[in-house]
């Protein structure tokens, strides 16, 4: 048994609208008055001229004109596209890959707010099976996994992906992490969530999820294991420090927890634009590009900090950490400078400048040669699942 569609085509248009106008268009807007405020005010200064010239009151008015006609048409397109796709007119985004890559993408960059002002568009945490939500119960549950065991291995995507990314390689690997441990016994679920959604609160509904499945699951669960990769992992951590007010929770069946480049102590590519956007913002005329780098959710906020040692591993569970970087050694100058283009080896490690782990008894992994999305489906990560969790 599985859910509704979801949303439309149209749904994803009238964001557009809303986004050019916003974005695109006051940045453009906001840009050129800028620069007009300094070319007429430096002559205004020269000449000692009170009044605006004419030909800086007649750009003005051509330039406040046109802003305002395209600012409108796109607010009016918008509009009409949110009563047409309203009635449930127009394809559905689940019902191709293409949308279901829109839809995780535009969630990861501002999931937060489409919670807010376009729930219809923001992702719920959810099971997925066949390109569809699985319902949490007893009969959702048995139709989706008919052959379902007692251990269950859990796969959560990263910022701004979806289930999907875990077959990335496969036509070089031949296989997947799921397909791999599916037949040593394992029964693979597949997550898919908001990623643009606080990692607490994230974490919270996890668990919620994770209660509902292990409650409702066709045979008891005897043996949970958790693999993330990137956010995914920080979500798992959030999860695991979450208390279900039940006499058996979840979290007490994780045996394993698996994270593949996670930035437990932050991604420095997330906390560049932070930097970058205030810098933009010291001047008019470049202002309205700095506040461009600072829309952006909850969930990429988060990624600038990871999370710090208040969110304690959970204490029945073994750890493995894996890094990658672009070179061979994760010593290399420049593999241990960008390490996997995103996550450096010391925060997927969650080791400090001082030596300091949040994982002390953790196992660790490096994968060199790769980037951040080559750890989705590796064969060095295959051999090691196998060991660990075969």
């Amino acid at each position: 048994m599985t859910t509704a569609p979801g949303p439309t085509v149209l749904d994803a248009a009238s964001l557009l609208c809303e986004v050019a106008d916003e974005l695109v268009v006051r940045t453009v807007r906001d840009t050129h008055t800028a620069w007009v405020d300094r070319v007429y005010g430096v002559g205004r200064l020269a000449t000692r001229a009170q009044s605006p010239s004419i030909g800086e009151r007649a750009h003005r008015g051509i330039a406040s004109a046109v802003y305002a006609g395209v600012g409108g048409g796109l607010r009016l397109a918008s509009t009409g596209l949110d009563r047409v796709a309203a009635t449930g007119r127009g394809p559905h985004l689940e019902s191709t890959a293409e949308g279901r890559f829109v839809s995780s993408a535009v969630n990861g960059l501002i999931g937060d707010r489409l919670l807010r002002e376009r729930p219809q568009m923001a992702i719920p945490m959810a099971v997925r099976h066949a390109g569809a939500d699985v319902d949490p119960t007893p009969e959702g549950l048995g139709a989706a996994f008919p052959e379902a065991s007692g251990r269950l291995v859990v796969f959560l995507h990263g910022l701004c992906e979806n289930e999907s990314y875990w077959q990335r390689h496969r036509d070089r690997t031949g296989t997947t992490y799921a397909e791999e441990l599916a037949g040593r016994g394992w029964t693979p679920l597949m997550l898919r969530a908001n990623t643009g959604l606080p990692l607490r609160e994230n974490g919270a509904a996890l668990t919620g999820l994770m209660q509902q499945v292990v409650e409702a699951w066709p045979v008891p669960v005897e043996r949970i294991a958790l693999v993330g990769h990137s956010m995914g992992g920080l979500v798992i951590r959030a999860a695991g420090a979450v208390t279900a007010d039940v006499e058996e929770p979840w979290s007490s069946k994780v045996s394993d927890v698996v994270t593949l480049g996670t930035p437990h102590l932050g991604a420095p590519i997330a906390g560049g634009s932070g930097p970058g956007s205030r810098g933009l913002g010291g001047l008019p005329e470049t202002a309205a590009f700095g506040r461009l780098l600072d829309w952006r959710s909850a969930g990429v906020h988060d990624l600038v900090a990871g999370l710090a040692e208040d969110v304690a591993p959970l204490p029945h569970a073994r750890y493995r950490l894996v890094a990658a970087t672009l070179t061979d050694s994760q010593r290399h100058p420049v593999g241990h400078l960008v390490g996997d283009l995103l996550v450096r080896p010391r925060s997927a490690y969650g080791r400090d400048r001082r030596g300091r782990s949040l994982f002390p008894d953790a196992d660790v992994l490096h994968v060199g040669r790769t980037d951040h999305f080559g750890l989705l489906n590796h064969p060095q990560v295959h051999t090691a699942l196998l060991e660990w969790l075969g």
